[in-house]
């Protein structure tokens, strides 16, 4: 077997369906893959509904009592059984040729890649807002450049990152870098990220080969409640957060203490905006740029945004 598929998921089964249907329709001979299933603190009903799955699609399920995704990938990638484990979130279809086109990928001549970064292309549920910002299509794990070479060159656009719902990683060298780091990541329903691209640089850094290759195409399936204004806001709250958690976490403090100054301008000159209520698309411009600078911030300054997201996904585990 040369790539084991790792799908992470907490409470939703019908998304695994599709997700297990597209594997299952791999150009790709089915003795070149595994699949493995990690349910990170599923309720009863979906873990029953798991099981089920699991068997019909001859996929071995690992079952973890606490939430978080970085722990999943984790315990993946322990569990895997090959060189090479690709990662797709629970709500991407692979491309009938997703597998194919990785075994192509990780045995091309050259440099062997210690991660692989793939196109997103969107599966939308409801059609996307007039209202939405076109620069933020990113937020919804959306990657629609064609091409490939390696992150942060000339090769790629400047600002194009990995994203762990379609991501490719050599086990070794993921385990040997200490794995996705549990400051960062989903628990639950929070929406604290980055956790991809903390690994990704640091291998890079590291000196692997961290590469993107479109050719390895998922669907995502863009949930309907994520194309409203009040979780827009709060994904770019958390992403604020996100990213001086992944700056200090590689190392990177003086980056966070430059921007500072230009958050605090931003939520001082804006801020009135955030009066307008979460529901409404008015002036939505300078709100996301407010919920962005106030996570942004609020981190910076000592905000345990790790130990909230936590929390979050305690209670509603709870509940």
């Amino acid at each position: 077997m040369d790539l084991t598929v790792c799908i992470c998921t907490h409470d939703r089964p019908r998304y695994v369906r599709d997700c297990l249907a597209g594997l299952r329709r791999q150009t790709a001979p089915r003795d070149r893959f595994g699949i493995l299933l990690v349910d990170s603190a599923s309720s009863h009903a979906a873990a029953v509904e798991l099981d089920s799955l699991a068997a019909a699609h001859d996929a071995r399920l690992i079952r973890l009592d606490h939430p978080g995704v970085s722990l999943a990938r984790n315990a993946g990638a322990w569990a895997a059984r090959s060189p090479f484990i690709a990662y797709v979130d629970d709500d991407a279809i692979p491309a009938n040729d997703w597998v194919e086109a990785i075994l192509a990928a990780i045995t091309r001549p050259g440099r062997p890649p210690a991660l692989i970064g793939g196109r997103i292309l969107p599966k939308w549920e409801t059609p996307l807002p007039a209202w939405w910002p076109g620069s933020l299509r990113g937020v919804l794990s959306i990657i629609e450049h064609e091409g490939s070479g390696e992150y942060r060159t000339d090769a790629v656009p400047k600002d194009l990152e990995p994203y762990a719902a379609n991501i490719v990683v050599h086990v070794l060298s993921l385990i040997a870098a200490g794995g996705f780091g549990g400051a960062i990541g989903r628990y639950g329903q929070s929406l604290l990220s980055d956790e991809e691209v903390q690994l990704a640089w640091m291998l890079q850094d590291a000196g692997h080969s961290v590469r993107y290759d479109s050719r390895i195409t998922v669907f995502h399936q863009i949930q309907s409640r994520r194309l409203e204004p009040e979780w827009l806001l709060s994904r770019l709250y958390w992403q604020g957060a996100s990213t001086v958690l992944t700056r200090r976490l590689l190392h990177q403090p003086q980056r966070v203490w430059r921007e500072l100054p230009r958050r605090l301008l931003v939520a001082c000159l804006l801020g009135p905006a955030w009066l307008v209520p979460r529901h409404s698309t008015a002036l939505l411009s300078a709100r996301w740029r407010v919920a962005y600078a106030t996570g942004f911030i609020r981190a910076a300054l000592g905000w345990h945004a790790t130990g909230a997201a936590i929390q979050q996904a305690s209670v509603a585990v709870v509940a």
